[in-house]
């Protein structure tokens, strides 16, 4: 992969901070935006794969707490793939991906090690 890839949404400051590190450090990448394209059933697979659902889906959003006791119970029985394409919110900001690993959130030190940087 030539370039990081970053999805999220436009109006999260985890996700503005993330860009911000990227455009400070000279990274050019592709942001994409959850609600406006949301990720395919098999790109949330290899997510949860990567990371682990823990990871990956924010119990503490909005979002979460706004969820169907229907969606809810899909989601601990293991139906999360559907859960979150249904609602791209739900998955933690921002998920990169680059040279074949997936990464999920944004803290500075983090992303220095990962880029090198």
């Amino acid at each position: 992969m030539s370039q990081p890839l970053l999805f999220g949404i436009p109006s999260c400051d985890t996700v503005r901070k993330a860009r911000k590190w990227l455009d400070e450090h000279g990274l050019t990448h592709e942001f994409i935006d959850f609600r406006a394209d949301r990720p395919s059933l098999k790109k949330i697979s290899e997510w949860l794969s990567a990371v682990g659902p823990e990871r990956l889906i924010n119990r503490r959003s909005t979002t979460y707490k706004q969820l169907s006791q229907g969606d809810k119970a899909a989601l601990e029985r293991g139906d999360m793939v559907s859960v979150l394409r249904a609602q791209p919110t739900l998955i933690k900001r921002p998920v990169l991906e680059w040279n074949n690993a997936v990464s999920v959130g944004f803290e500075a030190e983090d992303y220095a090690l990962l880029f090198d940087s």
